[in-house]
This record gives structure tokens, C-alpha cells and sequence, in this order.
């Protein structure tokens, strides 16, 4: 078979502050045939979106494509002029981005946005091109395909939404698929749902792809082959099965051990020194709401001096309003939160600076939260001002001691965000947090958006500080591995209510809610074939691809669930079942039933 695309001796170069250029990408080779999938793969900046960006023969700002060839269909991109690589773009080569959300217009409807390749190109009318991209939302598995474009993009789901930009990117059947971290953002079931259908569109319309990644139990569910790139340079390149088995250079098997560390989630048991009797952080009973959509629903939660509490659950189930409502940003409707046995008031601009600076937010997306005007320097600086009467000389000692708790050395001061990297800015971001000397950080999935040797570097940081500081975690998460590994006590959040919680030992084994369970089985394996296997599950078949339901009246969980009870599940409030001390699940199943698993009602007993 002929190869669709080939990459032959790639450099690019990006401009320093003085008006040099240096090497970034340094004479990658390889190749894509019709229907495969390739991966690239490597820490953040090791070259993964430059060079896919270099196939739609497209250097960012600040960078230029030196040498090599790009041959799509033995015709090389690098040679077309502006207008015909313009063309190229969204019909030959289609590009899907990490964030489907920052991708759309909030303000036009779905449909329009989807087909718009389609009209400017030419390709079809406005009417023939939503006949054609409603046929692609049939295959790509949406609900509703005849009516979900004429939503906006908040009124769907994250997997919807990524889905729908895979039907704007393969609106013009292009040759080649780039995918940039598409599933990174997702939850654990929403990514099953999004992998399952790019696999599935991308055999069934004959494409190719290259999917770039940091997760490596993704690449092995998607990718044919896998290229492993390191500071721009392709160390090695292989067959799946080859990189992921019997790995050759000592930077992939450095990739795979971080992978490989990560501990069992069954097994996982972490023993912590607790001041028993000391809660440091007490959330009673809270419910929060947007308008007339409620959010949070009876939420209590207890926080120790020096614990690491774990909140887990899918995109839209409360975890970050959780964080929001607990830190001030947003006013809880109902239920009170107390810091040490003090009452402290729903909005941050009634509290105390004392009480400001005990409670801090580390934010999700490093790159937002940092300005990018300022100084590493002046970015600490802040916080020592605000919260503590300094002179600029002890400000000054005290940004160096700051960095060097974060393990960065001191002449990061004087660099701008733009300088540093992702895992660098995420430490630059707990520095401020800790700026102020709080009690309680709370962590908005501070390790989501960085690869897995970089996040490892991140979660050993954080139980250095808490060692050295005291300080206790709130850490929200869609990472369950990350969680495991890190947490003392673990909180699931599903559709605003709590319905398990308890000591991470106890939670990540059996008896499981129904949907934690799901959720543990949906974390990927490092393996080939665990999509399938996973998919033919009976929880998967009845958990996945499901639309949340909120209800007041029963457990909302109830359409999901493999084990729900028609006429109880669905009308009542399940209640507390407690199978040992400090384990709390919230189900109308007796405990002995959760423990033997998935109800089978043509058999009428539990496999």
C-alpha cells in the first residue's frame, strides 16, 4: 500500500528574544498509509503540535519550516503558494483541537459552524451540506442527529462536542485527520466515547490520522504506530505493539515506566499520620445553583489538618462549583462552610483577609492564570503585598524562597510566562497559592493538561510541601490513577450529589456505588484491545454515552445503572449505606449486593 503521507527530513526553527533561530524540530522522518493511525508521543515541547501543524504546512508565529518535505499523495504542501495551502486546510487535511469548547462560537448554532467548510469552499449548499453532516453525526453516534445542531455549543455535552468537531473535520472527507489531544479535557467514560467513535469513523471512511498525545493508554486503544519524540528529535518509531511491549531507546522506556508506576487502583493503600478530631475544614449540607439549574445538591464534606481529599466524577457533575462555592467565588443557596470551627460567609468579598489567605486556588489552565505581561518576579509579589506586611527587600527574599519550595531556581523571577513550560507554570501557580501560607489549596485538575512524566513531577511536589508545610489538598480530578496515587480520602460527585465517599482503600475496592465502579472501569489500561473489551462490558453498554439526568425525586444515576430497581431507584432518595467506618455509599442496594456486582435482571441474580 502506497503511502498517503510522507514526512521526509522536517526541520523548523523558532526565533529567540535576540533574533536568532534555533532548531525545535530536527530532521523527522516518517510516514502514514490510508486507514492507519499514527502517534506522536513525548513530553510537553518536545514537538508533537509543530510538527502536525507542519503537515498543513502552517508555522506558528515566530517559527519557519527551514528544511524538508511534506508529500500528500506524493505532492509535496511545502511547494503550494498561500491560496492553494489555504485550500488544502479543512478538505484535504482537517485539523480537530484539544478543546472542542475554545474551538466554537458561543454565539452561532452548531449546524452553521459544522458546515461552514462545506460553503466556503463551495463543496455544497447550506441545505445539501446539513443533510450531509446530519448523515455524519448518525455515524459518529450523536443523539438526536437531526436536531442537535440546532443547539449552541453549551447546551451539549464535552464528548458531544468533540464529536461535532470531528464531524466539522470530516464535513470534506479529507485525506488526513490531525488530531491534537483530543480526549485530554474529557472525562474517563466521556473519552471511551469519543475513541471509540474516531476509531470507528476513521476505519469506516478509510482516512488517515495522526494523533498527538500525551497519554500513552490512549495511543495504545487508537494508534497503528507510534514515532516518540524527544527535545524535537525522533528517538524511535515503531508498530504499536513493538514501542508499548519491547521499547529500545532509554527515553521511551523512561515514558512507559512513568505509565507503569502508576499504582493499582484496587490495591492502592496509603498510610498518612491524621490528627484525629482536628477538622480543619468542615463543608455542612451545601447546595448551589445557576439560576434555576442547580448544581450542588446536600454536599457535605470534612477536611483534616495535613489530608489530601480526592473529588472525582465526570465533566458537568459539581466539581470545580464545588471548589468555587467553597473558596467564595461562588455563593452556595443553602448549608454553611467553617474553617476550624469559625462560620465563614458564602462570598469572598465578605471574608477576612485572614480568612482569604487560608483558603487558596491553584486553577486548571496554567496559561490563563498567569498574566502574561508580568514577571514570574511581580506575579509573587502580588500575594506577599496583599496578604502580608513586607518591605520590598523581604518580598523580594521571600519570591526566591517561594521558588525554591517549587523547585524552581531563583532567576525564574525575571522570566514571563511566555518562557516557561507547562509543568513550569503549574509550579509558578502553586507558588503564588502558597504565597499567602494557607490551610487548604485547592487544586482544579492542576495535572490535566501536562504529560505524564511532568504531572508525576508535580504530584511528588505536593506531597513534599504538604510534609514540609502542613497544608491539606482539596484535589478535583477526572484522573482516577492521579487520585489513587494521591489522595487520603476520595469524595464521587455525580450530578451534584455525593453518592460514595470514605477512605481512598475503601472506596477503590468493593463494595463500589454502581457508578464509581463505572468510573474505575474506565480508566485506560496500557494495553492493546482494552477499548473493545471495555465497550462489551455490561457497564459500559449501560453507563456510557448516556445522557445525565438530574432528579430531585430519586437517584439520578437510575438510567445508567446496571442495577438500578424500578418504582425505588427512580422515586425515592437512595439512603447511606455504610459497610465500614468512614465508608459512606448512597444506594437502595444492600451492601452484600454491591459487593457481588452487576445485576442480571433476565437471570434475576448478581454475577
Amino acid at each position: 500500500m502506497n503511502n498517503l503521507l510522507e514526512v521526509r527530513d522536517l526541520w523548523v526553527e523558532g526565533c529567540t528574544p535576540g533574533g536568532d533561530y534555533i532548531p525545535i524540530v530536527k530532521g523527522v522522518n516518517f510516514s502514514v498509509k490510508q486507514g492507519e493511525v499514527l502517534a506522536l508521543i513525548g513530553e510537553s515541547g518536545s514537538g508533537k503540535s509543530t510538527i502536525s501543524l507542519s503537515t498543513m504546512g502552517y508555522a506558528r508565529p515566530g517559527c519557519r519550516i527551514s528544511k524538508g518535505e511534506v508529500l500528500l499523495k506524493g505532492e509535496d504542501v511545502m511547494l503550494l503558494d498561500t491560496q492553494s495551502r489555504r485550500e488544502l486546510r479543512g478538505t484535504r487535511i482537517a485539523y480537530v483541537a484539544q478543546s472542542a469548547a475554545a474551538s466554537f462560537n458561543p454565539s452561532l448554532r452548531l449546524n452553521k459552524q459544522v458546515i461552514e467548510a462545506l460553503t466556503l469552499c463551495g463543496l455544497m449548499q447550506e441545505n445539501e451540506a446539513i443533510k450531509h453532516v446530519i448523515d455524519l453525526y448518525h455515524r459518529l453516534e450523536l443523539p438526536n442527529p437531526k436536531t442537535i445542531g440546532k443547539r449552541y455549543p453549551h447546551q451539549v455535552s464535552g464528548g458531544q462536542l468533540q464529536r461535532l468537531m470531528a464531524a466539522m473535520a470530516l464535513s470534506c472527507s479529507p485525506d488526513l485527520l490531525v488530531l491534537d489531544e483530543p480526549t485530554t479535557a474529557l472525562d474517563v467514560t466521556t473519552q471511551i466515547e469519543v475513541l471509540k467513535a474516531f476509531k470507528e469513523i476513521i476505519s469506516r471512511e478509510n482516512t488517515a490520522a495522526i494523533y498527538i498525545t500525551h497519554d500513552l493508554a490512549v495511543v495504545a486503544q487508537v494508534a497503528d504506530q507510534i514515532v516518540v519524540l524527544n527535545n524535537g528529535e525522533a528517538v524511535e518509531q515503531g508498530r504499536t505493539e513493538q514501542i508499548i511491549n519491547n521499547p529500545k531507546h532509554e527515553y521511551t522506556k523512561t515514558l512507559m515506566s512513568a505509565v507503569r508506576q502508576t499504582p493499582s487502583i484496587v490495591h492502592i493503600y496509603k498510610e498518612k499520620d491524621q490528627q484525629e478530631g482536628i477538622h480543619l475544614l468542615e463543608v455542612r449540607k451545601i447546595s448551589a445553583a445557576y439560576g434555576p439549574l442547580t448544581i450542588l445538591n446536600d454536599v457535605s464534606v470534612i477536611v483534616d489538618k495535613m489530608e489530601s481529599i480526592g473529588v472525582i466524577g465526570e465533566s458537568g457533575c459539581g466539581k470545580s462549583t464545588l471548589a468555587k462555592v467553597i473558596s467564595g467565588i461562588m455563593p452556595p443557596s443553602t448549608g454553611e462552610i467553617t474553617l476550624t470551627g469559625s462560620v465563614l460567609d458564602g462570598t469572598y468579598r465578605k471574608r477576612s483577609r485572614e480568612d482569604l489567605k487560608r483558603i487558596q486556588f491553584v486553577f486548571q489552565m496554567a496559561d490563563v492564570a498567569l498574566n502574561p505581561r508580568q514577571t514570574i518576579g511581580k506575579i509573587l509579589d502580588r500575594p506577599l503585598k496583599f496578604y502580608h506586611e513586607m518591605t520590598q527587600t523581604q518580598r523580594n527574599q521571600r519570591v526566591e524562597e517561594l521558588l525554591e519550595l517549587v523547585e524552581l531556581s531563583s532567576d525564574f523571577a525575571d522570566r514571563f510566562p511566555g518562557e516557561l513550560s507547562g509543568g513550569q507554570k503549574q509550579r509558578v501557580n502553586l507558588a503564588r497559592a502558597l504565597a499567602a501560607e494557607p490551610d487548604v489549596i485547592l487544586c482544579d485538575e492542576v495535572t490535566s493538561a501536562l504529560d505524564t512524566v511532568v504531572a508525576a513531577s508535580v504530584i511528588k511536589l505536593l506531597e513534599s510541601l504538604q510534609k514540609r508545610l502542613g497544608v491539606s489538598y482539596i484535589f478535583i480530578s477526572h484522573d482516577l490513577s492521579t487520585v489513587a496515587a494521591f489522595a487520603d480520602r476520595i469524595v464521587v460527585l455525580y450530578a451534584g450529589r455525593i453518592v460514595e465517599q470514605g477512605p481512598t482503600s475503601r472506596v477503590l475496592s468493593p463494595p463500589f456505588h454502581p457508578y464509581t465502579k463505572l468510573l474505575l472501569s474506565s480508566v485506560p489500561e496500557l494495553r492493546q484491545g482494552w477499548l473493545e473489551d471495555i465497550t462489551a462490558t455490561e457497564e459500559a453498554r449501560s453507563g456510557i454515552a448516556k445522557d445525565v439526568t438530574v432528579s430531585s425525586v430519586g437517584c439520578s444515576f437510575t438510567d445508567r445503572c446496571p442495577m438500578s430497581i424500578k418504582g425505588v431507584c427512580n422515586t425515592q432518595i437512595p439512603p447511606i449505606q455504610r459497610p465500614v467506618g468512614g465508608h459512606e455509599i448512597a444506594c437502595h442496594r444492600e451492601i452484600v449486593e454491591l459487593n457481588k456486582g452487576i445485576y442480571k435482571a433476565e437471570f434475576d441474580e448478581f454475577v
